[in-house]
């Protein structure tokens, strides 16, 4: 049995080791190495924060925290079958984790890809990228007003590639006369998802991942099931309209929000697709400022 001397012992040699040892030591290549570090975690934290994962992670710890009690009271039961456990932790931690792994991963990936479109000027113009919002959301107000049940994803940085394969090659103008015909209930398209590319219609038909969270509204249908497990998996912005209440929505980051306008819907869009045009946005910002001035 273990007394509070061997405990205070351990403890001592433990912050010997892991904490006064290394601080001693430290040079400025290791700041950065735990800044850059601490950065990942932080990523990590803010990623499983709202999702699945962040209950396995719980367990995880959990596991790890028994380990390190059982090798401090040297019990020998609880050492000898956490012994294995951790061995195979990395492997446990890549099969519990691979949607999520996955998830993270494309999202990491996409971001300095758009950095790079950014600096070498390949965006769209502002006044086209206003057509764009302009015809989606009337789209997604007609199609509300007459209950006609729609799934909408706009590509980013994330390639859709794969869920464009799994509809109809359409490479069409982004007209909301367009959408209205695709989304018709009559329509042989109208079950799948549009995927808007570059401010055209790419695909129509399209299957997306049905997200797997546990809390989501036993209201919402499928298509509300899609639209967020397209937006766990990729950086898209999905409208979802609502064939049982006309209701507009839309899913981000791997959260619904609901009840949009015309107006409402607008002024969203052109907050999330401004930041992927950020000369653009910025040449608006400055033709605005001049504008004022000369009046």
């Amino acid at each position: 049995m273990p007394t509070w001397s061997s405990i205070w012992n351990f403890i001592q040699d433990f912050a010997r080791k892991y904490v006064i040892e290394p601080v001693r030591g430290m040079e400025i290549v290791d700041v950065f190495d735990i800044l850059i570090l601490t950065f990942i975690l932080y990523f990590l934290y803010r990623f499983v924060r709202d999702r699945r994962a962040g209950k396995l992670l719980i367990g995880l710890g959990l596991v790890f925290v028994i380990s390190l009690v059982s090798d401090a009271f040297d019990m020998l039961a609880l050492r000898f079958i956490f012994r294995d456990i951790r061995q195979l932790g990395l492997i446990a931690i890549l099969i519990l984790f691979q949607p999520e792994l996955r998830s993270a991963l494309e999202k990491v990936g996409g971001t300095p890809l758009s950095g790079i479109r950014n600096i070498t000027g390949e965006t769209r113009d502002i006044s086209a990228l206003n057509a764009e919002i302009d015809a989606l959301c009337s789209a997604a107000s007609d199609l509300s007003r007459d209950k006609l049940g729609a799934l909408i994803a706009i590509e980013r940085s994330t390639k859709l590639g794969e869920y464009v394969k799994s509809g109809v090659f359409v490479d069409a103008s982004l007209s909301p006369y367009v959408l209205r015909n695709i989304f018709f209930n009559k329509a042989p398209l109208h079950d799948g998802a549009v995927i808007i590319r570059e401010g055209r219609i790419c695909a129509a038909g399209c299957f997306l991942p049905l997200s797997t969270q546990e809390d989501i509204d036993k209201d919402l249908g499928t298509r509300h099931r899609a639209a967020i497990g397209l937006s766990e998996a990729s950086d898209a912005i999905v409208i979802v309209v609502s064939e049982e209440t006309g209701l507009i929505s839309l899913a981000i980051d791997g959260k619904l929000e609901r009840n949009f306008n015309y107006n409402t819907l607008k002024q969203r869009l052109n907050g999330l697709l401004a930041t992927d045009n950020p000369g653009d946005h910025r040449k608006h910002r400055k033709e605005k400022i001049r504008a004022k001035k000369q009046q």
